[in-house]
């Protein structure tokens, strides 16, 4: 009887011991699109106020995240940037997407089927009222043309920089090496973003470019497109940070001229309890903040 039941306890605490590991490996990703409204979002367009859908910009329809046009008569310069409220340091981002139609009148040629997920930005109420482009790494999406290959998960650096292989890469704009994905299909990509470290940009589950040591700094874009010509109207601020790390920032979603869907935008922190006693310990965290950790109470 003695030995049933040590190993009836035994098998008690495997079991225990496989399901609390199953609950720490976990994945516990956040749906920062609610497939219903724009709640817990920012919505900053040059030349409006904070929160000002200019001509119902972004919107949601049919259970879909639509960045549209059709109420523009010409795009009229009006770059605008949806930024979810709470800033991450850690985390990955993946979101599902499509281009669609036709570029709207006025956009610049170079935006037809271009778009973006911006990372590690400033926020929403930090921009100034004519600012085109969020201090920000932007994870550019590039649909294809029909003419041959055109890649998407592309890096563009509007007022920061990154090393690549060890060295500075002065380059606005770095290209991946993804597929072309031409017409209207659904295309899922992802940014893996550790804190000033290492970002990865993945399309379809490969990954298509890396770079490390995210900063501040490069200028804006370049001479001809400087921190004026962008209408920042505190860029001595930006100047003074340049060449120190970016650790941390906003998500938001571009609107660049050419109408795309988001049908999902979801989010898996990365900093977090990494205590293997507490209740909300998860085994995939990589960086320590032990702040947030729970225990039982006793």
């Amino acid at each position: 009887m003695k030995n049933l039941i040590h190993l009836l306890l035994c098998l008690l605490s495997t079991t225990s011991i496989i399901q609390a590991q199953a609950t720490a490996a976990r994945q516990e990703w956040t749906q920062l699109f609610n497939g219903k409204d724009l709640k817990d979002w920012e919505i900053k367009i040059a030349g409006q106020p904070l929160n000002d859908n200019y001509k119902n910009t972004f919107r949601v329809e049919n259970g879909i995240l639509r960045i549209a046009y059709d109420q523009y008569k010409t795009f009229d310069g009006k770059y605008g940037h949806m930024y979810y409220n709470k800033p991450f340091s850690y985390y990955r981002v993946r979101f599902t997407y499509r281009f669609v139609g036709n570029q709207t009148p006025g956009g610049d040629t170079w935006n037809v089927r271009n778009s973006g997920v911006m990372v590690h930005s400033q926020s929403a109420a930090s921009v100034s009222i004519g600012q085109t482009f969020p201090v920000s790494l932007e994870v550019q999406l590039l649909g294809g043309l029909g003419k041959g290959p055109r890649h998407t998960g592309n890096l563009c650096t509007p007022g920061t920089q990154v090393y690549m292989h060890g060295k500075l890469n002065p380059e606005h704009c770095i290209d991946s090496d993804s597929k072309t994905y031409d017409g209207d299909q659904w295309v899922t990509a992802e940014a893996i973003v550790l804190g000033d470290s290492i970002v990865h940009h993945l399309v379809e589950g490969d990954t298509v470019l890396t770079y490390e040591r995210p900063e501040v700094g490069g200028g804006f874009v370049n001479e001809g497109h400087d921190w004026k010509v962008a209408h920042i109207d505190n860029a001595s601020y930006w100047i003074s940070r340049a060449n120190t790390p970016l650790g941390e920032g906003y998500i938001a979603l571009q609107a660049e001229s050419h109408a795309i869907d988001f049908k999902k935008v979801e989010v898996l922190n990365l900093k977090g309890c990494m205590d293997p006693k507490a209740l909300n310990y998860k085994s995939y965290y990589v960086k320590s903040d032990n702040t947030q950790c729970r225990y039982k109470k006793r």
